[in-house]
């Protein structure tokens, strides 16, 4: 459980207990500034630790990163032991939601690309679980197959207490967020990879999300359509021509992969919106069902909140009515 009493002074105490040998301890969340308080339910996806673990552990750091009093902007670095943070509705309608919010690929942004989401959904009866995920460039020994693994089990574990969510194993959707999109988007195209050996029966079920939402995604591992940063902290410095194609979702797609809902402002400078543009036309390709909204303005990063007061505003009641048209809410 996190005490939301905790001070930034004490979880950097906290953390530096960790760093020096206290692993199994739940590092606490900076308590979110303006908001209804965070939900305190966390699942641990790996019963005995990660997989391919470092010899020396990441030590984990959240920091908040508003100057405003009234928001938070908190991102998490050095995840080591990942996890899903669950907001629960009053009345659950049998649909849930995993969300990895974006960061690069060298934090999670916690707020405005999961929390935010996954409160907004909760009040709509959706069950939103925002995964904590750990980062390519950390030193596992999957390498750019890190978040794969992490997202796969997610949603294995997710079906696996459906019914303790009241929740339908056919009604759990993906949503990512920038390079958080491209975690989607790896899953929604390679939810069947062999990346982790199985650790129970959870891993019995399947990781394929039943639809799958890709926000602004880093998608394309070539230049010039890479995002750069993302591409180095997945890839290395000098990918190959075909560690670039294996690891770009585009090229992934068949007529398995799930419906998508693609969202891209094309002024965005950080993500090229031919990110969304090459994924959906692989799409079109292989025939699966995809519904594209492309924004003259918004930027990157927007989320919620930097989309208010734009056309970009409307973006999560489209994604509720598009689920709807694919049995969700």
């Amino acid at each position: 459980m996190i005490d939301r009493r905790q001070t930034l002074a004490a979880l950097g105490s906290v953390m530096a207990a960790a760093a020096a040998g206290s692993a199994r301890a739940q590092e606490p969340t900076p308590p979110a500034r303006g908001t209804p308080p965070d939900p305190t339910e966390i699942l641990e996806l790996w019963p005995d630790g990660a997989p391919g673990a470092p010899a020396t552990l990441p030590v984990e750091r959240i920091e908040e990163r508003s100057k405003d009093p009234a928001l938070s902007d908190r991102a998490v670095s050095g995840t080591h032991r990942p996890r899903l943070v669950v907001f629960r509705p009053r009345k659950p309608n049998g649909s849930a939601l995993m969300v990895a919010p974006g960061g690069g690929y060298v934090r999670v942004v916690l707020d405005k690309e999961g929390f935010e989401i996954g409160r907004w959904l909760a009040e709509r009866g959706w069950t939103v679980f925002v995964l904590f995920y750990r980062l390519p460039g950390d030193g596992w020994a999957a390498g750019p197959d890190t978040p794969l693994q992490d997202s796969q089990r997610a949603m294995r574990l997710i079906r696996s207490r459906a019914q303790s969510y009241g929740i339908r194993r056919d009604r759990v959707a993906a949503m990512g967020f920038s390079a958080g999109g491209h975690v989607c988007g790896d899953l929604a195209t390679r939810y069947d990879a062999r990346v982790y050996a199985p650790v129970d029966a959870a891993d019995e079920l399947s990781a394929r999300p039943d639809i799958a939402a890709p926000i602004y995604p880093v998608q394309s591992m070539r230049l010039p359509v890479a995002h750069g940063g993302s591409r180095k902290q997945l890839l290395g410095a000098n990918p190959t021509p075909e560690l670039e194609a294996a690891h770009s979702p585009e090229n992934n797609v068949r007529a398995t992969t799930p419906p998508c809902f693609l969202v891209h402002a094309e002024d965005d400078a950080t993500v090229p919106v031919e990110n969304s543009l090459t994924l959906r036309a692989a799409l079109k390709r292989a025939g699966v069902p995809v519904e594209t909204h492309l924004f003259t303005e918004g930027g990157h990063g927007f989320g919620i909140r930097g989309a208010a007061g734009k056309p970009a505003a409307t973006w999560p009641a489209l994604f509720a009515r598009w689920a709807k048209s694919h049995g969700f809410g």
